[in-house]
């Protein structure tokens, strides 16, 4: 199932998508008051039937009457990310002069940082470049995992139990601001610096190991790998995040980038006005945001 949370007019409304035609069933009035994509995953035992049932009921809306948000519009905790968990993204982060995390081309524990929940937007929502501030912009395709179970002290082998699915994140990065402060929280946070979405895709319809990542600039294919090639899997993540710390429903944990960002170039090719990026992930959609100067 696809949920997505979306514009009709001026009212925010949860619904589900049809992966045929991209329109969409519009639960709203057939849920609790108050209830987004957060509360769906955290109740998906009970919500989950219900929904399959209520589909029927539910009036379609054409995809072109709405305008799509992040599927988590505002996250319950921080964004978890991980850093340097591609080999090719690692060696070329090493070499960039950016990188205050420690040179070495494979990390032997996964690098976490957090983004601030004020950076989310939704999947066509433009992104501000925020001249006054960094000059070096940069974009990072991701697979996003969200958290249906939550839990503490999760086992590698149990870590798949506790996935409700899956989503797309850009992890935009002011990389002047990541280099300067020599660590990743305020170069990764700015405001509008993580699309996401298009839609929240359940586990049940996703195989992970056949997931590609792309990233198009301008229509410049920059961006290629398969998830299959994380330095450390999606059970590693779980696993180390939750010794000690309890993960929540609807916590999103963004599982890295591969090679191919801007300043992975000699020169470095940063982010400008009126740049159109594209990230995608095989059968989960795409994001396609403008960047732009102005305060939005």
């Amino acid at each position: 199932m696809r949920l997505a949370t979306f514009h009709l007019g001026a009212e925010q409304r949860v619904g589900v998508v049809d992966p045929g035609d991209g329109s969409l069933r519009d639960l709203t009035d057939l849920l609790p008051a108050g209830t987004g994509v957060t509360e769906l995953i955290e109740g998906w035992a009970v919500f989950g039937p219900e929904l399959a049932a209520a589909m029927a009921a539910a009036p379609a809306v054409p995809a072109n009457r709405v305008r799509l948000c992040a599927p988590i519009p505002v996250p319950r905790r921080n964004i978890l990310c991980v850093g340097k968990n591609y080999l090719d993204h690692a060696a070329e982060f090493n070499r960039s002069g950016f990188d205050a995390s420690g040179n070495e081309d494979r990390p032997e524990r996964p690098i976490f940082f957090t983004k601030a929940p004020s950076s989310v937007v939704g999947p066509y929502d433009p992104v501000e470049l925020h001249p006054a501030v960094t000059s070096q912009v940069d974009y990072e395709v991701e697979l996003a995992v969200l958290i249906g179970t939550g839990g503490r002290g999760i086992a590698a082998e149990d870590a798949y139990r506790h996935v409700w699915g899956y989503t797309i994140l850009n992890d935009v990065t002011a990389r002047d601001l990541q280099r300067d402060h020599k660590q990743w929280f305020l170069g990764k946070s700015l405001d509008t610096h993580c699309p996401m979405g298009p839609w929240a895709v359940s586990a049940d319809e996703v195989d992970v190991e056949s997931l590609e990542v792309f990233c198009r600039v301008n229509g410049e294919l920059r961006q290629k790998a398969a998830v299959r090639d994380l330095i450390f899997d999606i059970p590693t993540l779980i696993a180390t995040l939750s010794t000690g710390m309890t993960l929540q429903p609807g916590d999103v944990i963004a599982t890295g980038t591969p090679a191919g960002v801007g300043i992975g170039f000699n020169p470095p090719r940063f982010l400008a006005h009126g740049d159109l990026v594209e990230v995608s992930i095989s059968g989960l959609g795409a994001l396609r945001n403008e960047f732009r100067e102005g305060v939005l």
